[in-house]
Parts: structure tokens; sequence; C-alpha cells
């Protein structure tokens, strides 16, 4: 069960890694500079996925 949790982990963490590439870049190829906003979103998004991770991880253990 370990295992399978490892293997989610990493699989939610490499797509929200391949979402906020694709929203900078996006971001970046109409123009706009990269801003504190930007940053905020993506901060804030990573928030969202990780920390229930986290949280998860430390109760089973």
């Amino acid at each position: 069960m370990k295992n399978a949790f490892v293997i989610r982990s990493i699989f939610i963490g490499l797509l929200w890694c391949a979402l906020c590439y694709i929203f900078v870049s996006k971001q970046l190829a109409s123009g706009e500079p990269f801003t504190l906003r930007t940053a905020f979103i993506i901060i804030a998004s990573g928030i969202v996925v990780f920390v229930p991770l986290y949280k998860k991880y430390k109760r089973t253990k």
C-alpha cells in the first residue's frame, strides 16, 4: 500500500508541474510578464495539491 501511495504522489506531482508549465508558457506566449500574481497562483495551487497529500502521509505513519 505504501508503494501505491508513493506512485500516486509522484504522478500527481508530475501532473501539477506540467500544468504549471503550461500555465506559465501560455502567459509568456501572450506577451504578459511573469508577475507576482502568477507566482501566487502557482504557490496557492501547490498548497492545495500537496498539503492534503502530506497530511495523509503523516497520519498513516
